[in-house]
């Protein structure tokens, strides 16, 4: 398919998702939401892609909403607001809720709208130059459909700071507050980005978005609810029977690579 916003490049069972509007840093408009929606999807039905990657050209990953976008919302009505942000709340589940892993590859600006994406991602790269924020209180306005993304990811007390100061967080802040889980040197961004990937596309297929929809329901789970260890318990029961876990233990015993890391 083709897109106006977008480069999608595969190497392998690697697919990386450009979002390609830098004279603008990548900022979000409703072209790029709905491209991005559309690109996951397609993405996900892919048998052929193991491993996603979401990436910006140009100096910055994303610098959040388009100034132009905003203008106009600013004129739409309430009913047209709602439409707006629930396009914008659909692509971040798609990306959050992606059968395939998914890697964040950060440099420059992820503000606002940019730190919420790096929010849905499963893990998050950045740069030591990589600045971040949630500025939306200082426009009147709040970090409502990349909130519970964020604050799952930096935790509620970090989220009450930055949520209400909007102040500046640079890279190292990041990586301590949980929002990334890695920062390198901008020359080491590819590689470690590459690497990563590498290491998740040694999963099986099917095991890796089992085990990501099991992430969901353990959330907000507890030990001691017996209702959610029988639960677990008959996920691996189902997932041992099916042909990719046979195929895993079998090649674990012959000391071979199973057959999805041949393909």
């Amino acid at each position: 398919m083709s897109y106006t916003t977008l480069e999608i490049e595969r190497t392998g069972h690697l697919a990386t998702v450009w979002m390609n509007r830098p004279e603008l840093h990548n900022a979000m408009n409703e072209v790029l939401i709905a491209e991005l929606t559309r690109a996951f999807v397609e993405l996900n039905e892919d048998a052929g892609v193991r491993v996603i990657v979401l990436a910006g050209r140009g100096k910055s990953f994303s610098a959040g909403a388009d100034l132009d976008w905003m203008r106009r919302a600013a004129g739409y009505s309430e009913s047209q607001n709602l439409d707006d942000a629930n396009r914008l709340a659909a692509m971040l589940k798609g990306i959050y809720r992606s059968k395939k892993p998914v890697i964040a590859r950060i440099h420059g600006a992820a503000m606002a709208g940019g730190t919420g994406l790096t929010a849905v991602c499963d893990v998050a790269i950045a740069t030591d130059a990589a600045r971040f924020a949630l500025t939306e209180v200082r426009l009147g306005l709040i970090p409502a459909t990349i909130g519970p993304y964020v604050a799952d990811a930096i935790g509620w007390r970090q989220a009450r700071r930055y949520f209400l100061s909007a102040e500046r967080i640079d890279a190292a802040t990041a990586l301590k507050i949980g929002l990334v889980h890695e920062v390198v040197a901008a020359d080491e961004l590819d590689a470690r980005v590459a690497e990563v990937a590498a290491e998740f596309a040694k999963g099986g297929p099917q095991a890796l978005a089992a085990a990501k929809d099991l992430l969901g329901l353990l959330r907000d789970g507890s030990p001691l609810d017996d209702v959610l260890l029988d639960d677990t318990a008959q996920r691996i029961a189902a997932i041992r029977v099916g042909a990719e876990a046979r195929e895993g233990l079998a090649s674990f015993f012959d000391k071979r690579p199973p057959a999805w890391a041949k393909d």
